[in-house]
């Protein structure tokens, strides 16, 4: 199965044959059924390209996904496009204004994404934290890895598929 990495060149997929692609992928996903608004998951927030709900295991003080509507394995599957840049920008700001909302006196918050092979659920997801993490050890798994990759924050992330118009203004 060819996978499609952000910054790849020639050989980058249209987002119609990653589609077509993750079709199967679908029929697997967990996180799929909640996109569609399928199950009973308690939605905090719902719009045509994303979904936000509370992590069934939560790791902080609040813990919240942001996924989206269309299925997008990891954070590899992402391209440097304006619409890959954009998607995950909503993703953010989705998370950043739920815990506003919900955890407006927390003094730290962490937003990010597991990268592969240390995510569990192949759907794109942001977690978004309003710490403290609960217990605390639960703070080595939203850590980079140097090397192992590992956790990667949101705006680290954006700054990798950036696209090049969006450089140059």
């Amino acid at each position: 199965m060819k996978h499609f990495c952000f910054g790849a060149s020639k050989s980058e997929a249209p987002r119609s044959e990653r589609r077509r692609m993750a079709s199967a992928a679908v029929d697997s996903c967990i996180f799929c059924p909640i996109a569609r608004g399928s199950t009973s998951t308690t939605l905090l927030y719902a719009d045509e390209k994303v979904v936000a709900f509370p992590d069934v295991n939560p790791s902080a003080f609040r813990h919240y996904l942001v996924i989206p509507v269309e299925h997008i394995s990891t954070v590899n599957h992402l391209q440097r496009t304006a619409e890959d840049y954009q998607l995950v920008n909503h993703m953010l700001r989705v998370g950043k204004d739920l815990l506003r909302r919900d955890a407006p006196d927390s003094v730290q918050y962490r937003f990010g994404f597991h990268q592969p092979p240390f995510n569990s659920v192949n759907h794109l997801h942001l977690h978004c934290l309003a710490l403290p993490f609960i217990p605390s050890w639960r703070k080595v798994k939203y850590m980079p890895l140097g090397p192992f990759r590992g956790f990667i924050e949101a705006e680290k992330l954006l700054n990798r598929i950036k696209p090049q118009s969006v450089l140059n203004l």
